[in-house]
């Protein structure tokens, strides 16, 4: 079922000499697959394409753009086995990961069809005309929410269905009415392959433009970025590093039409570990959070990277149980040798800097390519002096902060770059005692969560998966949730149109029967 070519519109092409391997970090060797790199013909192609496809795609009906996506679940859903057996290849996660996650896929898709035949996410508001109004009188005016065009989706490394080919970002694009170019992850293109073909299939069967979708590979930046360059392109979703997402932001900048980038990049969610709860639960969450640091190989946009307290007794016994706790964590794969080798590094740059001591580490035997549970300690004071020490180490990695007391807790939390998540842990009766702290964390994050732990994003409405930069390049918006479909649209007022040449979603009738903002009120009703 691999072909190893990019998928052009739904035309599979390999026009270019320049090809790629995948390699599979469990069994420490490349796959079998070779890839062959789009050209710049085949990018001006797809993304042609696209503009061509949007002129129709974006007046699809709710429903129209809901069979498409509950299509593309029901094809993916149809590959089987042969998709898991593939992701698997790809990245070493486990089939129960693979299955876990594929659900989530689906998930996804079908909450944003259900979003669509509901109808309202595109926030109709309208204000009648009052033609006797003095001392002039009131125009009338109708407005909402319009696709922005086509979308370039950077497939992520760490969720290859989750956050790739009809991951969160494609699947919200597509939601809103743009066409969607997914730029394929190098570590795993049979698996974008794939799921490309779902997506095409889908786009079949519905009736689709051509063009709605495509899906190209390539290895480097090069790709990249001739797709955020390129006039015809709208907007970005991107997931990965901070140097990334930055060269992404800074190239749509420049460009002579500036367009978003909406990118989620670094964040080591800080917890706070207040005394009490600590005193109390010691081991309770020294377990639970040996199990968050190492969760997938500590390979989560949300692993707890950093563990924040003052000092004393209870946190010396709560850093003794997770000491435990990690040292008999049994390591996992990590997605690719070269992540586990920066693993490697990231761990020997903290731990030689000054201050830091070792907490627990995995010491048995690690196989090829397996990260080594480690968690490092270094006292408040040894923190604030050193920003090396607040950066992101990706994998199953955090490091401890004995703070002297809550001042300097206060001042290492107004230090911090911004965040996906930041965590209270306490009794209920600290969160009044400790209002600052709160206070000072939620400048920083875009999820405050009290007593659990940051890995596991729930996809609904309420998730809110982004945050102050570098979190997110814009922390107004989420990536997960039907709520990530409002970063590919804009708003569109009209003035005094006829009725029956308005979108169906303002006219008077209402025939979709959506809630509408009427003359400052939300109601069903027609005009």
């Amino acid at each position: 079922m691999i072909t190893g070519k990019n998928y052009i519109g739904s035309q599979l092409k390999a026009g270019g000499n320049i090809t790629l391997k995948t390699f599979n970090p469990l069994l420490n060797t490349e796959n079998p697959w070779v890839f062959t790199e789009a050209t710049h013909e085949e990018i001006e192609e797809a993304v042609a394409l696209a503009s061509q496809a949007f002129d129709s795609y974006k007046r699809c009906s709710g429903i129209e753009k809901a069979a498409f996506l509950n299509t593309i679940a029901d094809e993916i859903l149809a590959l089987g086995d042969l998709l898991l057996v593939q992701y698997c290849s790809e990245s070493g996660f486990s089939k129960g990961r693979a299955e876990g996650e594929r659900g989530r896929m689906i998930g996804q898709l079908r909450s944003f069809a259900e979003m669509l035949i509901e109808g309202s996410w595109v926030q109709a508001t309208i204000d009648t005309a009052i033609p006797e109004r003095q001392p002039a009188p009131k125009e009338d005016l109708r407005k909402m929410l319009v696709p922005l065009g086509p979308v370039v989706v950077f497939g992520s490394s760490n969720f290859p269905f989750a956050f790739s080919t009809a991951g969160g970002d494609t699947a919200s694009a597509l939601a809103a009415g743009c066409p969607v170019i997914v730029k394929s992850h190098s570590m795993h293109i049979g698996t974008g392959e794939m799921v490309a073909s779902a997506i095409i299939k889908a786009a079949q069967k519905t009736n689709m433009p051509e063009g709605v979708f495509s899906n190209l590979a390539g290895a480097g930046r090069t790709l990249g970025a001739s797709l955020v360059q390129h006039p015809l392109v709208k907007a970005v979703g991107f997931t990965g590093s901070i140097s990334g997402g930055r060269a992404l932001c800074d190239l749509a900048a420049k460009r002579p039409e500036p367009i978003p980038v909406f990118a989620e990049m670094g964040s080591v969610n800080p917890v706070v570990l207040l005394p009490e709860a600590l005193k109390q639960n010691s081991q309770k969450w020294a377990l639970a959070y040996a199990g968050s640091i190492t969760l997938g190989a500590g390979q989560f946009c949300t692993n707890p990277g950093l563990l924040l307290a003052v000092k004393g007794a209870a946190l010396n016994e709560f850093a003794e149980q997770l000491a435990k706790a990690i040292e008999k964590t049994t390591p996992s794969c990590m997605l690719h040798a070269s992540m586990q080798a920066d693993f490697e590094t990231g761990i020997f740059t903290m731990a030689s800097q000054n201050g830091v001591s070792k907490v627990a580490q995995f010491t048995g035997e690690v196989p090829p390519n397996h990260g080594r549970p480690t968690v490092l300690k270094v006292s408040g004071e040894e923190f604030l002096k050193n920003k090396v020490l607040s950066h992101e180490v990706f994998g199953p990695f955090s490091i401890l902060v004995e703070c002297n007391d809550e001042a300097e807790l206060l001042q290492i939390i107004n230090t911090l770059d911004g965040q996906l998540t930041g965590t209270i842990i306490g009794e209920e009766n600290e969160l009044h005692e400790h209002q600052d702290v709160i206070f000072a964390l939620q400048n920083r994050v875009g999820r405050l969560i009290f007593n659990g732990v940051p890995t596991g994003v729930e996809v609904c409405p309420s998730m809110l998966h982004g945050g102050p930069y570098p979190a997110s390049s814009d922390s107004r918006f989420t990536a997960v949730g039907t709520h990530a479909v409002y970063r590919w649209v804009r708003p569109l007022s009209y003035q005094n149109w006829p009725d029956d040449l308005l979108p169906a979603e303002l006219q008077n009738e209402n025939p979709l029967q959506i809630v509408r903002t009427t003359d400052h009120k939300l109601t069903l009703s027609k005009i």
